[in-house]
């Protein structure tokens, strides 16, 4: 078995146990968990010191996926998809299968499918969504690369993520859009 099948089995295993890992997203370095898992969510907003309330965003690994952890699915969603040019993070409402601390006061909940391999494989290997945020302290500056993680994050967490750790390439975070009742984009980060 190669490092990268590895790496993808081992990041599963820690996250089948309810635990927090830390591992190259489609964008930043993230902090990551079962989404369906609310002892791991509540941890991981722990460690991040995540104040409640604050929604995290959810990584899928299709449009069946999407389903399971949307409230309604728009009916143009595979357009969408499609039509995206860089990682698109789809802000919808929330279905009963998300953690409640991943949902947002108003009933939301943000949903990416990856194109990165190492994210999508993930996701598929765990069969369920899994926790998005950031690997830094609220309100600290994100890490684009393994180097700029905080060292206590890197030694909290459960699991590290081995792979792409010595790769510097920077890209940008997610763009957010809610997708309102009619189909249409509301860009709430570009």
């Amino acid at each position: 078995m190669n490092l990268f099948q590895q790496e993808v089995e081992a990041a599963v295993d820690a996250l089948l146990l309810q635990q927090v890992i830390l591992y190259p997203t489609d964008t930043v370095w993230g902090l990551g968990c079962d989404a369906e898992s609310t002892k791991a969510a509540e941890r991981l907003y722990k460690l991040k010191g995540r104040p409640e309330g604050k929604p995290s965003i959810v990584l899928v690994a299709d449009e069946t996926m999407f389903a399971r952890y949307a409230a309604t699915v728009p009916d143009n969603l595979a357009e969408l998809l499609t039509a995206q040019e860089r990682p698109t993070t789809y802000i919808v409402a929330a279905s009963r299968y998300v953690a409640p601390q991943l949902v947002g006061p108003d009933g939301t909940v943000g949903l990416r499918i990856p194109r990165d391999e190492f994210c999508h494989k993930l996701v598929r290997r765990l069969g369920h969504g899994l926790v998005s945020t950031s690997a830094n302290r609220s309100g600290e500056p994100a890490p684009a690369i393994y180097s700029e993680v905080d060292k206590q994050i890197d030694r909290a967490v459960d699991y590290v993520v081995s792979w792409r750790q010595d790769d510097d390439t920077r890209v940008a975070p997610s763009r957010v859009v809610r997708v309102k009742e009619d189909g249409t984009l509301e860009t709430i980060r570009s």
